[in-house]
């Protein structure tokens, strides 16, 4: 995620635990196809050296990586409708309270002070928890690749 805090910091919100751990955050982007060609051309030359491309995806940072490699604007389609998207995660210790809705929340209300007028987001299709909270949220399912559910809401 530290892309996004670098390019966007000021779209990038935490949430503490009551001793202040950091505990989970959201990250995005107001413009899709722009933050996807500045990560191809400027963010991810200077650690592809460290990180060649895997010749296939066997393990998860293999598949990382791949993806990392085929970022640019226009790969995901969702970007058209929906300009921005985002990225969330909470430990379990903060599940179930809140948070996330907080989180994603103040993430929306940053895009809408932008004039963002669409956000997407995608989860994988084991994250069965993720795949019942969005819709509780405002968002709604979009056509998407196989290995993952697509949320969209217009702001």
């Amino acid at each position: 995620m530290l892309p996004y805090v670098a390019r966007h910091p000021d779209l990038a919100f935490v949430a503490l635990t009551d001793d202040g751990r950091v505990a989970g955050y959201v990250v995005g982007t107001d413009d899709t196809r722009a933050f996807e060609d500045w990560f191809a051309t400027e963010w991810w030359p200077r650690f592809a050296q460290r990180w060649p491309r895997p010749v296939a995806a066997v393990t998860r940072q293999d598949g990382i990586l791949t993806y990392a490699y085929g970022r640019r604007a226009g790969a995901e389609p969702f970007g058209d409708s929906y300009p921005a998207h985002l990225h969330i995660d909470l430990l379990p210790e903060l599940q179930g309270q809140g948070l996330g809705r907080e989180l994603i929340e103040t993430l929306i209300a940053a895009l809408q002070a932008r004039g963002v007028t669409g956000l997407h987001l995608a989860a994988d299709v084991r994250n069965t928890g993720a795949i019942a909270f969005y819709p509780r949220l405002g968002f709604t399912r979009i056509p998407s690749h196989d290995d993952v559910v697509a949320f969209a809401r217009e702001l």
